[in-house]
């Protein structure tokens, strides 16, 4: 059957049971009205991790391991050493970035973007907006930190509906896009942060294994399905 029949029948069934077939995407199909529903995807998407090794990164900061274990980037914590971040060789400015993450319940962690180590800011320090991943009773996975710099732009603690989409000991999924100077994050389908900010326009992506001080034995994050689709001259 051909696909106008197919909508046109699908309608003329939504309107006979009295239901609204819902608002249409670009593609036709129906999805639920929400508010800040993220903006639709644009084809394209690419993989940051081949899923065989980790060609196209460079490890900056602490000494914490970073390993490939099956379809996953993994991150294990190392005693006395300072944050340590996984930094993809290519910078990014705009762009929507989806991925699937794990953590332990003692670690902390989070997603860098548009960030920057230069030799000139506090000896090449990484730093820059940092997308939190968050498993303590704070639970602020999704807000935002401008890390080794101004500290919380955009903390959660107005937003409990952000607090509570953090599922523990199980995957998570972010969705996080940079568009101009308007950044926004959703975990889990959940709008987390919104802010507008235009200290960095551009810089790498990075996956943070925070220090932990002398604890000694491995705490690990885990990622996986990293997809971005890059939207700057779109």
């Amino acid at each position: 059957m051909k696909k106008y029949a197919v909508g046109a029948l699908v309608a003329a069934v939504a309107l006979a049971l009295g239901c609204d077939p819902g608002p249409k995407g670009k593609s036709g199909s129906t999805r639920p009205a929400e508010a800040a529903t993220p903006a639709e995807s644009i084809a394209g998407a690419v993989a940051l991790f081949n899923g065989k090794n980790l060609a196209g990164w460079t490890q900056r900061g602490g000494k914490a391991a970073y390993f490939v274990e099956g379809d996953s980037i993994v991150g294990e914590t190392r005693p006395k050493t300072p944050n340590s971040f996984l930094c993809t060789d290519r910078d990014y400015s705009d762009f929507i970035l989806e991925l699937d993450f794990q953590i332990d319940p003692e670690a902390n962690s989070g997603i860098q973007i548009r960030s920057q180590s230069l030799p000139d800011y506090k000896n090449g320090v990484v730093h820059g907006y940092q997308v939190e991943i968050d498993p303590s009773e704070r639970a602020y996975s999704g807000g935002i930190y401008d890390e080794s710099r101004r500290g919380w732009l955009f903390p959660l603690d107005k937003n409990p509906q952000a607090r509570a989409a953090f599922r523990q000991g199980a995957w998570n999924h972010f969705r996080i896009e940079c568009r101009g100077d308007h950044i926004q994050t959703w975990l889990n389908g959940v709008a987390c942060a919104d802010l507008h900010d235009t200290m960095t326009p551009k810089g790498f992506i990075a996956l943070q294994v925070h220090s932990v001080g002398d604890h000694q034995a491995p705490l690990r994050v885990r990622w996986k399905n990293l997809m971005l689709t890059d939207l700057t001259g779109k």
